[in-house]
């Protein structure tokens, strides 16, 4: 798929609740959202509710983890359109949380230069190339309220 076709599915707000109905049904359940994306960020949207809270109001942490992966494996993905087939895995996830959710968080992670070498270079060598991600979790008033980091693994397919 082209880069730019990628980029308008992507940003369609009903072609993406579909493909996460279809491939990704917890994302989809929790009202896991792509608030935007484009060559250098990606940003998805979290919002606080019954689908996606913890027994103490706020909003779970599995939940939390998943839009901050999403946003960073979304660029991986932009990133490796009309290329040779890649293959992403998630080898770990590190998190922090600094303040409680209790509203919509937004999910940005701004590292989509630094993931499209990585995946070239994951094309260039028979080794796979792991990348360490970050996406910040922000309250509508901005305030950092999770730093989740996310470490994927690139191999050349084949």
């Amino acid at each position: 798929m082209e880069k730019n076709t990628f980029l308008r599915l992507a940003n369609s707000r009903w072609r993406m609740r579909f493909f996460m109905l279809w491939k990704l049904p917890a994302a989809w359940f929790m009202g896991i959202r792509v608030h935007e994306i484009d060559a250098q960020k990606a940003v998805t949207a979290l919002p606080y509710g019954w689908r996606s809270q913890n027994p103490f109001k706020s909003v779970y942490f599995a939940a939390q983890c998943a839009a901050a992966e999403m946003s960073t494996g979304l660029l991986a993905m932009y990133a490796m359109q009309g290329k040779a087939p890649v293959s992403m895995l998630v080898t770990e996830i590190r998190a922090e949380f600094y303040k409680k959710a209790s509203e919509t968080l937004l999910f940005e992670c701004r590292q989509g230069a630094e993931v499209a070498a990585l995946v070239q270079a994951a094309l260039e060598s028979a080794a796979p190339q792991m990348m360490t991600m970050r996406a910040m979790g922000r309250l509508p008033d901005g305030t950092v309220a999770t730093l989740v980091e996310v470490t994927w693994s690139f191999r050349k397919k084949g």
